[in-house]
């Protein structure tokens, strides 16, 4: 039967097999965390407390300083140790707020639930949602409450819940989609009536007919169609996924709200119905911890904070013989260099295995095989000599912006040229000549 999909992409091994079926299990909480107020898009939030301050779990420490920010809640209690520089994920030093726990989870005020979420207005809702420190949990980890505000003059008529999980090695949303479909189908419902759409959509990939089955049972009172697509990857791409449900196309530098369509992960929708029924904001979340050289992989529940070499000791630790270790997905994942850096809320997996050298790069034989498997339907070779010659203005006419950073090119690529080292240097540069243009 034919499945749903897009244009371009590839078939990488999906790897999944060895935590498919481990259900998520809660990580204990560390003595120590190291909460970044950067764990989102934009700005970094404003810190609320001072070294030698107490807090509690749920407490509010970083306050959003603008639209594109989000609030920061502790995920332990305990005592401040430090608001200080440490070295986030992304490779660069963020202030962060570093913090004792001890040991007693004591819950802050804070926290209150609604009896009766569907009781309240959009605005309600996403007022909830933006004190809750809610992002994209897919990946990208925008704001949440501003997609969830769209344009007066965008109307829009459907919600896509995103169950996808594309990006191989990675089960943890299988997960949170077996084990809490019925927080998944309300808050999915609570994010349509917060965006005034008609038809919520929940796009998820035939290797998960089983996750499918589940949501499905749990979306009797709900407005939800559960859709199979086809298992390729990226289909858990905002702009694909899309395109592979409705047909629409997002223009070229637009944004789904220009085809009336809000995009929403499933463990962001989960996060949704946590903050409005129970008033939890967001300080944990679901991880992967997987990977040849992780002796033990697993599916945890992890605080935000707790440092990336405790939850791989809770899995038994690494192998030894390793030199490869990805945040993220092992395609659009960041290399690490570092066990001690902090889980943040982008936090989708933590891999680590060996890897051969690196194959070397080969002149481009113009096989076009970059056109054909991108999914946004651009020509990386061109846009990858433009940037290497620093044609800024001739990359952004040729649709660098519009890049995501997939990396099916590159995976595609005989000639193993590094096109996203370029496209991702070339979408900096000219965003970087934007801001000073606008200064």
């Amino acid at each position: 039967m034919y499945k749903a999909t897009f244009p371009g992409g590839v078939h990488p091994p999906e790897d999944k097999e060895r935590t498919a079926d481990k259900p998520l299990v809660a990580l204990p909480p560390p003595e120590k965390v190291v909460i970044p107020l950067l764990q989102h898009f934009g700005s970094a939030a404003t810190p609320l407390v001072k070294k030698g301050q107490n807090v509690l779990v749920g407490q509010k420490i970083g306050e959003a300083n603008s639209r594109f920010s989000a609030n920061v809640h502790s995920s332990v209690s305990g005592r401040v140790l430090a608001v200080e520089d440490y070295v986030h994920c992304s490779g660069y030093p963020v202030l962060a707020v570093v913090i004792a726990n001890d040991g007693m989870d004591r819950t802050s005020s804070e926290i209150s639930g609604t009896p009766d979420p569907f009781s309240l207005s959009p605005e309600e809702i996403r007022q909830k949602v933006r004190e809750a420190g809610i992002v994209g949990l897919g990946g990208a980890a925008f704001p949440t409450a501003l997609k969830l505000s769209p344009p007066r003059e965008k109307p829009i008529d459907v919600l896509i819940v995103n169950g996808c999980e594309c990006e191989p090695l990675l089960t943890a949303d299988h997960r949170l989609m077996l084990e809490f479909p019925a927080e998944i189908i309300q808050g999915a419902e609570l994010a349509r009536v917060a965006v005034g759409a008609q038809r919520t959509l929940i796009g998820i990939e035939d290797n998960k007919s089983y996750a499918a089955a589940i949501l499905s049972e749990h979306s009797d009172h709900f407005p939800a169609e559960i859709r199979l697509l086809k298992t390729k990857y990226p289909q858990g791409a905002e702009k694909g996924l899309i395109y592979a449900l409705l047909r629409r196309e997002v223009p070229r530098g637009g944004l789904p709200f220009d085809v009336g369509v809000v995009v929403q992960n499933v463990g962001t929708v989960k996060a949704i119905w946590d903050a409005v029924r129970e008033g939890k904001p967001l300080y944990e979340r679901a991880v992967t911890v997987a990977g040849s050289g992780v002796r033990e992989p697993k599916n945890v529940w992890a605080r935000v904070g707790t440092t990336l070499r405790t939850a791989v000791d809770f899995c038994g630790g690494l192998t030894g013989d390793i030199n490869t270790l990805i945040v993220g997905g092992p395609m659009m994942g960041i290399a690490q260099w570092s066990l001690d850096i902090p889980i943040v809320k982008a936090t989708s997996g933590i891999l680590a295995w060996r890897s051969s050298a690196p194959a070397a790069e080969h002149p481009c034989i113009r096989c076009a095989r970059c056109i054909e498997h991108c999914p946004m339907g651009l020509s990386p070779t061109q846009l990858a000599k433009f940037i290497q010659f620093e044609k800024w203005e001739l990359a952004e006419k040729w649709g660098a912006l519009d890049c995501f950073e997939c990396g099916c090119c590159q995976y595609i690529c005989p000639s193993k040229i590094p096109l996203v080292h370029w496209l991702r240097l070339g979408k900096n540069k000219i965003s970087q000549a934007k801001r000073k243009k606008n200064n």
